[in-house]
């Protein structure tokens, strides 16, 4: 299998190398040039194991990894996940079931990803030899589940950007208690979108990205966005066989990461009934499906922070596909865009999705509705998940965190903070974060002083 650039202007590469480099050469981001048809396969899965599962779909696509290698990937991977079923579906009433993606290291759906991907990395290491500089931007949750998947890895530094006091206390705890030497959170001043576009712009200096090895573990690197389809696979098969066609899964998302990856899924014959995109305050992807207009608004922090984006950066792969795989076409526009901020589709209709935008006044009541009627407990993002939902439609909601990294919602919601072991650990570490400026010659001098490079 290859992997060719939506932006058409690098050559196609493996598997190991697309996640190497996480962002491909033209500033393009990696897609397979072409996808196993699993519509006749995929009923006879329905009975693996989470682990079985995801090495029978990844082994389409990781085809210059041994089958040991990749089994051995999987199978660590998915070793620290507090939950037997790893993602068990937990029914709420007749139509709609909870996918619970927080029983990982970090309570959060990225453990599903870059547990895995720090294994890729490590074989990667192993394979040529070569050091690699991890680097990424957080709104929260992928910079802890990014550290914690690197951990203990030999020949790997990590860097994580975050905007400074725009993650919840706890997620910035699990960034900045580790204690590892190589790891470095790096908290600058602005919000995520500031974090990410720096990121992109050392990612487009070619010449520093092989000095130093650098790879994203961004959901840009696409082995993120396969092993995130695998959690859909596995729901899907675990319901009756009659619904599958029917169930519209409910993503709260921002980077448009996590419902792309459920979209893949239909470019393999796997029937969904849809996929609804559910964004905070900060709902650039809502109005751009209301309205085709693509545009870069202010962002406004809120009880949601991991959705607070307004450049949501997997769109893009989403264009390739909407503009007929015209990577000219998805050029022109990525062009624009960056150049004015905004983006107008005279057609923008994308069958198969809805969506819908939370405010901060409704998130809290939300938890509490849940709560009373369901007697079921979500963090702020899975609320924003159930505005709007028909209470007579077949629904896969997806919970990306555990409630208890988000205490002060609960208070605002006059309820009870939930707590979690693995949080309540480190209210008692002392945190270490550095200060760097947004500029992307700071974060870059800071990243060579701490590789001692000059």
């Amino acid at each position: 299998m290859q992997y060719l650039s939506t932006r058409g202007g690098s050559e196609p590469v493996g598997f190991c190398e697309a996640v190497s480099q996480g962002l491909a050469p033209d500033g393009g981001l990696y897609l397979p040039e072409h996808y196993p048809d699993l519509s006749g396969v995929a009923s006879s899965w329905s009975g693996l194991s989470y682990e079985n599962l995801c090495f029978e779909f990844l082994k389409y696509f990781a085809t210059d990894l041994s089958e040991k290698d990749l089994h051995g990937a999987i199978r660590s991977a998915y070793s620290g996940f507090s939950h037997p079923e790893i993602a068990p579906l937990v029914r709420l009433n007749d139509y709609w079931q909870v996918l619970e993606l927080f029983h990982g290291p970090t309570l959060a759906f990225k453990d599903f990803a870059l547990q895995l991907l720090g294994n890729f990395y490590e074989l990667q290491i192993k394979r040529t030899g070569r050091e690699l500089c991890i680097l990424g931007a957080t709104s929260g949750d992928t910079g802890a589940a990014a550290i914690s998947g690197l951990l203990g890895k030999s020949g790997v530094n990590v860097f994580i950007l975050y905007p400074n006091g725009k993650v919840s206390p706890l997620q910035e705890r699990q960034m900045t208690c580790t204690g590892a030497d190589n790891v470095f959170p790096l908290a600058i001043e602005g919000t995520f979108d500031d974090a990410q576009s720096t990121v992109k712009e050392l990612f487009g200096d070619l010449s520093f990205r092989q000095s130093i090895g650098l790879s994203a573990v961004n959901s840009i690197n696409l082995a993120r966005i396969l092993a995130q389809s695998v959690y859909y696979l596995y729901a899907w098969l675990r319901l009756d066989p009659s619904d599958r066609h029917n169930t519209t899964f409910v993503v709260p998302t921002g980077n448009f990461g996590n419902v792309f990856a459920g979209w893949l899924l239909t470019k393999m014959g796997i029937e969904i009934g849809g996929f609804r995109v559910a964004t905070n305050q900060n709902d650039v992807l809502h109005r751009l499906f209301g309205s085709g207009k693509y545009h870069l608004g202010e962002v406004f922090p809120s009880l949601a922070p991991s959705m607070d984006i307004q450049v949501a950066s997997n769109f893009e792969r989403l264009l390739y596909y909407f503009l007929g795989q015209n990577s000219d076409h998805v050029n022109e526009v990525m062009s624009k865009f960056r150049k004015t901020g905004s983006y107008t589709f005279e057609k923008f209709t994308l069958q198969g999705f809805t969506s819908s935008s939370t405010n901060d006044v409704e998130i809290p009541e939300l938890i509490q509705k849940i709560w009373s009627e369901n007697n079921y407990l979500v963090d702020p993002h899975t609320a924003c998940a159930f505005k709007e939902l028909s209470s007579s439609s077949k629904a896969v909601i997806l919970a990306t965190a555990h409630p208890a990294k988000f205490p002060q919602v609960f208070e605002k919601a006059g309820m009870t903070k939930p707590t979690s072991p693995t949080l309540e650990a480190l209210l008692n570490c002392k945190p270490k974060k550095y200060s760097v400026g947004s500029d992307p010659m700071d974060v870059r001098s800071f990243i060579l002083d701490k590789l001692n490079r000059e």
